[in-house]
Formats: structure tokens, C-alpha cells, sequence
């Protein structure tokens, strides 16, 4: 028979069942993205990150969810955000940040430092930090950016090289 919380003690962390999504809806307030990195950061934990990767998701998913209250909901307190956190069982954690904004993505993002007020390193760096990156305009409303980080980054560089080999055109032999 296994331990249940009827019995007064807690279950150890192991013989709990993994936490496969949780979502989060945060007012769009600077500050509350704290809320979501660091869920996002116990949920990696639990599945096995590297403290290195940890840090790179939590900086990613800060930057989205910033992105999206600052950009997307221009500061507008009560439109919310959503930030959607899914495990798999393979490894992958996948984040999905949505805003309600009017204000649609950029067609060309702005390159770091290209501009005197320092704008623009926000999506550069969920670039460079994440496995998968897709950002998009919702067609109700809104701006959505989907994360992917990997359990490991070797698992990232063969999907990664399993792409280029399938757009590579085909040698002459």
C-alpha cells in the first residue's frame, strides 16, 4: 500500500507523480513574472535540469512573460497573461507565453544594440537560451511565443542537425 496524505505524512517527491502542465495567468504588472519562472524552474527541477539549463529557462520565461506584459498588453493591468508549462515524459519542457495585446509582433526584430535605448535584447536572448523558438500572432488576439528547452543540450543539437539534414538538397553522386 502506498502513503497518502490521509495517513498525516507527506509524500516523498519521488513517489509523487510528476507535474505534467500547469498554467498561470498573471496580471500585467512587472513583477508577477517571477510567479511564472519560477514555476517553471521547480517543474525542470523535478524533471531532472541542469542548474546551467535551469537559469537559462528561468531568464527565457522572464523575458517572455516582461515582453508580454510591456509590448504585448502595453502595461494594461488588466489584460492577462498566460503562460502554459508542459512536461514530457521525454525530456522536453515546453512553454507557451500569451499576451492579449493589439500590438502585433514585429515583422524584423531589432538586433541588440542597434538602438540608443538599449532595446531589442529581450527576444535575442530567449533565442540563444531556448532549444525551439516560434513566435506568432494569434488570429483572436495577441501575441504568443512557444519555448523549447531540452533535458540536455545534445538532445538540441540532433534535432537541431536532423532539420538541416532533411532541408539539405540531395548530393550528386
Amino acid at each position: 500500500m502506498s502513503p497518502s496524505l490521509s495517513e498525516g505524512e507527506p509524500l516523498a517527491v519521488s513517489e509523487q507523480r510528476p507535474i505534467k502542465s500547469v498554467e498561470i495567468y498573471l496580471p500585467s504588472i512587472l513583477g508577477y513574472e517571477k510567479i511564472a519562472r519560477n514555476a517553471a524552474a521547480a517543474i525542470a527541477q523535478e524533471m531532472g535540469f541542469s542548474e546551467d539549463r535551469i537559469e537559462d529557462l528561468q531568464t527565457a520565461v522572464a523575458e517572455a512573460c516582461m515582453n508580454a506584459i510591456e509590448h504585448g498588453n502595453r502595461s494594461e493591468r488588466s489584460a492577462k497573461v498566460t503562460v502554459l508549462l508542459t512536461a514530457a515524459e521525454s525530456g522536453e519542457l515546453e512553454v507557451k507565453v500569451t499576451d492579449e495585446g493589439h500590438t502585433p509582433l514585429p515583422d524584423e526584430r531589432p538586433q541588440p544594440g542597434s538602438s540608443a535605448d538599449h532595446r531589442g535584447w529581450g527576444m535575442f536572448f530567449i533565442e540563444q537560451l531556448m532549444d525551439k523558438v516560434e513566435f506568432s500572432r494569434l488570429p483572436e488576439g495577441g501575441n504568443s511565443v512557444r519555448m523549447v528547452i531540452y533535458l540536455t543540450p545534445e538532445r538540441a543539437q540532433g534535432d537541431q542537425g536532423a532539420a538541416a539534414s532533411q532541408e539539405a538538397p540531395p548530393s550528386a553522386e
